[in-house]
């Protein structure tokens, strides 16, 4: 369309068409996104038997996916790596949201690998969110001369609906770590309140992160968590917090009295440290290897793996059991009309609910 301003009624002005308006995509740019090959079973237990952690990446996603393919060829992975395993440490690592999870297993690692030397791996699980089912994962900013060491490697998952802290796929991404050749394994978890077995379900020692100022006692005795622990130890003892600390350190101390005996005859200790300042790390290792020489001396250490082992069996039947049932075409059929009946006030959720698994079981 010409400018109406070139008209003769306009004498003396003059508007140019001007140019065309450029793509969006730049015309220089022919460089087509290469496609990764995607390695054989041999040639991924392989790479990972030599400690190739790019196929070691590779493996932890291959595990983590939900595409049917690809858990069958994980299983297969997992199985030819499982002689491979289980010659590490594993070390839960949990704690109150903000008790400086991240910030301390930068400190932990890097006194543990330049003490004691060998290879570390770091699971960290990130938090999914409720609506959008996504994830940061970023725990590695916050774990800045750990990320740039050599001998570690640090994989952030997403929790995707887990319950107890820990992503469904962090036992068997533990066994590639094992199989890769890293004998120190930290498991730090998304930070959940009262109950968190599963972490414990797959670790040596599950260490607890407190803040001072978190209750008293009586607060100590009511949280299961705590029960569970191996070690509790209170972050943040620097500059004016320090008395404080100590006088949490004391309230939690006062608070095992009332627990049962640990099954391993151990008995758990609280230490004050600063994650912040690298303050008292030395000491929380001490206490972490003279726990696993005490366990391996009496038995125990072999016992709970072999119990963690049974765990996760019938762990994986439920979920099996689970996931059958509700990609069963009979039920997602049945599914909707037995949802609105309850909304409608028809029947209640414990009938509708028997109803589908009578259905269930007489379509087997």
């Amino acid at each position: 369309m010409e400018h109406p301003e070139n008209s003769e009624a306009y004498k003396g002005l003059t508007v140019n068409d001007g140019v065309a308006q450029p793509s969006i995509i730049n015309p220089y740019l022919r460089r087509q996104r290469v496609r990764r090959r995607q390695l054989s079973v041999g040639e991924m237990v392989e790479g990972i038997s030599k400690g190739d952690v790019t196929v070691l990446s590779q493996a932890v996603t291959l595990v983590e996916s939900v595409n049917p393919d690809h858990q069958s060829m994980a299983q297969e992975v997992i199985e030819k790596c499982l002689p491979l395993s289980g010659r590490s440490i594993r070390v839960g690592i949990s704690g109150v949201p903000g008790a400086g999870k991240s910030t301390s297993i930068d400190e932990f690692g890097m006194h543990v690998l330049n003490t004691y030397g060998g290879r570390l791996a770091v699971l960290a699980i990130d938090p999914s969110s409720e609506r959008s089912k996504g994830s940061i994962l970023g725990d590695k900013t916050r774990m800045e001369k750990l990320s740039q060491h050599p001998d570690s490697f640090i994989r952030p998952s997403p929790s995707a609906g887990s319950l107890g802290g820990v992503a469904r796929k962090t036992r068997e991404s533990i066994i590639l770590c094992e199989a890769a050749g890293f004998d120190k394994i930290f498991v730090e978890t998304v930070g959940v309140g009262q109950s968190e077995t599963a972490c414990h379900s797959m670790v040596d020692f599950f260490l607890l992160i407190q803040l001072a100022g978190t209750g008293d006692e009586l607060q100590g005795i009511k949280r299961g968590i705590m029960e569970i622990s191996d070690g509790i130890i209170i972050n943040k003892c620097d500059g004016d917090n320090v008395d404080r600390c100590h006088l949490a350190a004391t309230s939690f101390r006062n608070a095992l009295h009332f627990f049962p005996p640990h099954e391993s005859g151990w008995e758990p200790k609280v230490l004050c440290y600063s994650g912040f300042y690298g303050l008292g790390i030395k000491e929380i290792w001490d206490m972490i290897y003279e726990y696993v020489s005490f366990v391996k001396g009496n038995g125990y250490f072999e016992y709970r793996r072999n119990e963690q082992s049974k765990y996760w069996m019938y762990e994986t039947i439920n979920e099996q059991l689970r996931h059958h049932f509700y990609h069963n075409p009979i039920i997602r059929d049945r599914l909707t009309l037995a949802e609105q009946q309850v909304l409608n006030g028809e029947k209640t959720s414990f009938v509708a609910a028997g109803e589908l698994l009578t259905d269930y079981f007489k379509a087997l």
